[in-house]
């Protein structure tokens, strides 16, 4: 367990310590929690004391647990960075000195974000990546809860961030913040493409197109029935994505189904987007199944009146 322990600040006036609690926050605009308690525990001569109680997750992404201790009151904060989680506890810490434990104080201050990746100047990474999409003449971002697990005191929670053909994760200790991480990771992803780069999988393609067109592939799929044993659905998919001009993804599903098989999705970037869902007794059965699912899609629309 590390402690920390602010130093000795300098002497006040006698004006300023005769301030009550409320009149140092209302006196002290633009101060956070950590600055304020520390004013306040210098002036009652009981300066705070930070305990870094836990630290849980992986490497990338670890919740922070601290406590401080400001005489006889304890309280605790948590948050995805040391910063964090010592600024919750220290805003605890105060609502609890101001007698109010179910309220937040009244004073101004910089926002702590509760990612360590968060910049200053991305505090909303929702909304920048929302506007960038704009900018772009992209479709607006999509969002899904992916995974949920641990147990029911301590979630944990895997959110999707999708924009055209990007797929970017987020976790966290709630969805808001799982969402935000990953929006913030979408957001990086897209400032850092070369100046003209373009999101894969916007080609134009539509599904209209497939009824007029005479190419090989496509002519071959119309006629000839999808049941023949020991097709490679995924070359043959390949192949035709190739000739119209749309791209095909595979996603690994990391869960089995109920009768122990694998699953994967194949993505189809056209307008609109379309997922198809396969199982198999391996990871490549269950893309062939995919593919398999995905060309009956294609020839349906590819046939449809």
């Amino acid at each position: 367990m590390s402690q920390e322990r602010f130093p000795a600040a300098s002497k006040r006036s006698s004006a300023k310590n005769n301030l009550s609690l409320e009149q140092m926050i209302a006196a002290s605009p633009g101060k956070t929690p950590i600055q304020m308690l520390h004013e306040y525990g210098t002036k009652i001569g009981k300066p705070p004391i930070y305990n870094m109680e836990n630290a849980e997750g992986n490497a990338h992404l670890t919740c922070f647990i601290f406590n401080v201790e400001i005489g006889a009151v304890t309280s605790t904060g948590q948050g995805l960075s040391k910063k964090a989680a010592k600024h919750k506890a220290a805003e605890a810490a105060l609502n609890i000195l101001k007698g109010e434990p179910g309220m937040s104080l009244p004073f101004p201050m910089t926002e702590v974000s509760d990612s360590p990746k968060q910049s200053q100047n991305q505090s909303n990474p929702i909304g920048t990546l929302q506007e960038l999409a704009v900018q772009k003449g992209w479709r607006l971002p999509e969002y899904s809860v992916a995974l949920e697990s641990g147990p029911a005191h301590k979630r944990d929670f895997t959110v999707t961030c999708r924009v055209e053909a990007f797929l970017e994760t987020g976790c966290g200790s709630s969805k808001k913040i799982a969402k935000r991480s990953a929006a913030e990771q979408m957001v990086e992803k897209l400032q850092n493409l070369p100046d003209r780069s373009d999101a894969p999988g916007i080609s134009g393609f539509r599904w209209e197109s497939l009824k007029n067109s005479a190419a090989e592939k496509i002519t071959m799929l119309k006629r000839n029935p999808l049941s023949i044993p020991n097709t490679d659905y995924v070359q043959m998919l390949s192949d035709l994505s190739q000739e119209q001009g749309f791209e095909v993804t595979f996603l690994d599903i990391d869960e089995l189904t109920v009768n122990g098989q694998y699953q994967c999705l194949a993505e189809i970037f056209a307008s609109p987007v379309t997922v198809c869902h396969g199982t198999g007794i391996s990871c490549g059965n269950a893309h062939n199944d995919a593919a398999h699912s995905a060309l009956q899609y294609v020839k349906l629309m590819a046939t449809s009146k």
